[in-house]
């Protein structure tokens, strides 16, 4: 189930990654960017959820550094994914040219935020 979850997260950064800087290249929101931000939440909610099911299936061991600094940035940054997707939508349905030109900057923040569990996840795993 490891393996899955590793797999799946890696999609979530993937997607949500080609999401974010095609329309910061683009210099404006589309729908397929919206679909993009959508797969990724989809995968990271999976693999946040198999990655709970391998913690809770394994002896308490402790949680390090890494995992609570993790956990606190996964759970904010899975919200921030969810209100980033429903704010692109509404930014879409509105079309207003100026929104969708300036919704970059808040793809990145939440981007750059997200990055955060997944590298720590990553570290933590490595180090044991």
């Amino acid at each position: 189930m490891l393996a899955a979850a590793i797999i799946v997260i890696t999609f979530a950064l993937i997607f949500y990654s080609i999401g974010v800087w095609s329309e910061r290249i683009q210099k404006t929101l589309k729908w397929w960017h919206a679909g993009a931000f959508a797969l990724g939440l989809i995968c990271d909610a999976t693999g946040t959820f198999l990655m709970s099911r391998i913690s809770d299936e394994s002896p308490d061991t402790g949680t390090s550094g890494f995992d609570k600094i993790m956990i606190a940035t996964g759970a904010l940054a899975i919200v921030l994914m969810a209100i980033h997707l429903v704010w692109a939508i509404i930014v879409l349905i509105r079309d207003r040219p100026s929104e969708k030109a300036k919704f970059h900057k808040f793809s990145l923040v939440v981007w750059s935020i997200w990055l955060v569990p997944y590298f720590t996840g990553a570290i933590g795993a490595m180090a044991g």
